[in-house]
């Protein structure tokens, strides 16, 4: 059985969406089965897993390997898979959204996370990528009466395609250089030739470059964010801004640390700039929304420029930091966007920041809650999103990326207001009109407690999960 030990995650997983395909199929109109809790199975079956592989550095196929880097991005995506399908429960009743379906879909996109995380093989990195992206495309547009959604999986849907295609002339070029779409082949013969780097090199790297930058919405490739955020469910949203980041990144990490390593030199400057750049438009143009889901899209731009920093910062101070802010930032954005979730009203979308006036009256736990991962998303202590964007900048500092830091501090700093207008909204303004926020069902609101505890866990006491993200992330560079 060795040969397939490595895959076990992802099998357990994609079984649970094949079950929640056949209950729907089952299940009479109206009749009420708990789909979901399949999924935790599924995850938990995963988590197991995931926890039995642990520094057994297992290989399946010659193309996925369960080393701990790929183990630990593993976990991060079962906890994302967990709290997305707590915080879905209301936007289902509420839309009428087929549970089964959706289910299946969640569970789909997970195991193509999964499956991206820890290939080892150009194309079958650019195979997960593809069963993730459908997956999340059709979750986009779920709500097949409302026009905002389906403009906002078309989209979405398009400009994927056009980045696949770009992610695929990339592995052509690389297969032709090299003659091999496996990851380490692909870095020994390019380290032989890195001396004089060829133009063919160079485009290759480009062409892969491209459809990373697309997948983890780095500017210049960030304009169908905003549109898909706002179009799709809050929850999809959580799910698709936490899950496909780490998932595009783990893959980032592997084939440029791994394979291209040789041609640091030549991609870091490119990767300078598009973090930089992301950084900024991130920030600058965030300051500028007033529907809150635009406004955590454009959070989630900046974060993805913070991220960029750690992954050309990775030498031996941040070698972990791209693994522990992942962690932080899929935790944090996944709260932030079940309170979305849960304040969504059927007659009336509460999207925009007033709509937020008055909330702490209301719903007191909700503001409190929603109030923490704001302030973990703007960085300040004692919370994750502090340690993560401290990690990030000493580890840029020590590898001679001064620049890069003081650009992440300042739109740090920059970021802090956008956050704060919905804590000030919440708390000190009074709404003219009564708002309508729903009852809060105990399963999300759990959810959310836990993130939050989370986030103070992960801001008070980082140090073990700071060591083994390091550990894992150096299982492969």
């Amino acid at each position: 059985m060795g040969g397939f030990n490595a895959i076990v995650p992802m099998a357990c997983v994609a079984a649970a969406g094949i079950a929640s395909m056949v209950a729907e199929a089952f299940r009479d109109p109206g009749e009420r089965m708990p789909i979901a809790g399949l999924g935790v199975v599924g995850l938990l079956g995963a988590a197991i897993a995931t926890v039995l592989l642990w520094n057994h550095n297992q290989a399946s196929f010659g193309l996925v390997s369960a080393d701990n880097f790929g183990l630990f991005v593993t976990g991060v995506l079962v906890i994302v898979g967990l709290l997305s399908i707590a915080i879905s429960g209301p936007t289902i009743d509420r839309e009428h959204l087929p549970g089964g379906e959706y289910y299946a879909l969640m569970l789909f996109a997970l195991a193509g996370m999964m499956l991206m995380a820890t290939a080892t093989d150009l194309l079958v990195i650019f195979l997960a990528l593809e069963v993730l992206s459908l997956a999340v495309y059709v979750l986009t547009g779920i709500r097949r009466d409302s026009p905002a959604s389906t403009e906002a999986a078309f989209k979405y849907f398009l400009l994927g395609a056009f980045s696949s295609a770009f992610f695929l002339y990339g592995i052509a070029f690389t297969y032709g250089l090299t003659g091999s779409t496996r990851l380490d082949r692909v870095g020994s013969l390019m380290a032989a030739q890195a001396m004089a780097p060829t133009p063919m090199q160079l485009l290759a790297v480009g062409l892969l470059l491209v459809g990373f930058a697309f997948k983890v919405s780095a500017v210049p490739f960030h304009m169908w964010t905003p549109d898909a955020y706002e179009g799709a469910p809050p929850a999809v949203t959580g799910f698709m801004s936490t899950g496909v980041k780490a998932a595009a990144f783990a893959a980032f990490v592997r084939v440029f640390l791994s394979a291209f390593e040789p041609l640091h030199g030549q991609w870091s400057v490119v990767v300078w700039a598009i973090a930089a750049s992301t950084m900024i438009v991130g920030t600058v143009v965030g300051v500028a929304q007033t529907s809150v889901k635009r406004l955590l899209a454009y959070s989630s731009i900046a974060h993805g420029g913070y991220l960029l920093v750690a992954l050309l910062a990775a030498n031996d101070a941040g070698k972990g930091a791209v693994l522990f802010y992942l962690l932080t930032y899929a935790v944090t954005n996944l709260g932030a966007f079940g309170v979305i979730a849960l304040v969504d009203n059927a007659d009336r979308p509460n999207d925009q920041v007033r709509d937020y006036a008055g909330l702490w009256n209301d719903h007191p736990v909700l503001a409190s809650l929603m109030t923490i991962f704001l302030l973990s998303l703007a960085g300040f202590p004692p919370m994750a999103g502090f340690i993560a964007k401290w990690y990030v900048f000493t580890a840029a500092v020590k590898a001679d990326y001064m620049g890069l830091a003081i650009i992440g501090v300042l739109t740090s700093v920059v970021s802090v207001s956008f956050y704060l207008r919905i804590v000030v909204m919440m708390f000190m303004t009074s709404s003219d009109e009564p708002a309508q926020f729903p009852a809060v069902p105990k399963i999300a609101g759990l959810a959310l407690v836990v993130s939050a505890l989370l986030i103070f866990y992960l801001g008070i006491l980082p140090t073990r999960v700071l060591d083994w993200a390091a550990a894992s992330i150096s299982t492969i560079f």
